[in-house]
């Protein structure tokens, strides 16, 4: 495996007395893909936010490379880790190039304007993830896979070595759903980028990922290799009710069987 890139220990938070997290500990490696599954309310989003130190009135310690990320400042995290929130319908008045350059900010000093430097990782970005032929779109023109993939590109454009992810195919059709995974799994495998997605599609998360963090009432339930979470006294446990499962026609992986709605 390879080196520890992110430290997570004793991680708690309440929010309105209400506890979200409850002393969770893992760590995350350099190149990981990374999903957390979870029931809804487990925490997942807040966790991601935690890292991201958008909620920073946590207990617990997280690191980066060592380093608590409570001694770095906001721009040099962000150097560090882009974060992809779920959509919400905002609506931006920008242009999809305009919106990938904003992207740059951790990089620029107050009153200076874009480098070359600048604008040639934008050209990168878009071009990775195929939005070339977006740039001159405005953001509101955009199909809700189109607009999810500019999110990435945006990500993407900060530079940092990290993303995090939450939510990102979700209420997308499946053809922009693969062609997300796909842009993930080249930065991933090509670039080296380090992944860590949250998504309610644990049968995406078992095929796409390497490793599987299950969270459950702010309480990891597990972590492990993906194709290890596929059983039922793993899932059961987390989501209060039973799966039938069957193995994919192309990979062999175990993945989970449709429900059948009872008459």
């Amino acid at each position: 495996m390879s080196n520890i890139i992110i430290e997570i220990e004793n991680l708690s938070l309440s929010i309105s007395k209400k506890e979200i997290l409850k002393s969770i500990s893992f760590q995350i490696f350099e190149g990981d893909f990374l999903s957390i599954i979870g029931p809804n309310g487990a925490g997942k989003t807040t966790l991601l936010k935690c890292m991201m130190r958008i909620n920073s009135g946590y207990e617990g310690t997280i690191r980066f490379r060592g380093k608590s990320t409570h001694k770095m400042s906001q721009k040099s995290l962000a150097r560090q880790i882009s974060y992809v929130p779920q959509s919400n319908g905002r609506i931006f008045p920008f242009t999809v190039e305009e919106f990938v350059m904003m992207g740059r900010y951790p990089h620029l000093s107050p009153f200076t304007s874009f480098s070359v430097e600048d604008k040639d990782v934008v050209s990168k970005a878009l071009h990775l993830t195929k939005t070339e032929h977006l740039a001159h779109r405005q953001l509101n023109t955009l199909s809700g896979g189109e607009k999810q993939i500019v999110f990435i590109a945006a990500a993407l454009a900060q530079g940092a070595k990290i993303m995090l992810l939450d939510e990102p195919t979700t209420f997308l059709d499946p053809k922009h759903e693969a062609e997300i995974y796909t842009i993930l799994k080249k930065l991933n495998r090509e670039l080296g980028m380090t992944i860590v997605s949250v998504t309610h599609d644990i049968n995406s998360a078992v095929l796409q990922s390497d490793r599987i963090i299950v969270l459950k009432d702010g309480n990891v339930m597990f972590i492990g290799d993906a194709q290890h979470v596929m059983e039922n006294r793993i899932l059961e446990r987390a989501y209060e009710k039973s799966f039938t499962f069957l193995d994919h026609p192309k990979t062999g992986q175990k993945i989970i069987a449709p429900e059948v709605a009872e008459p």
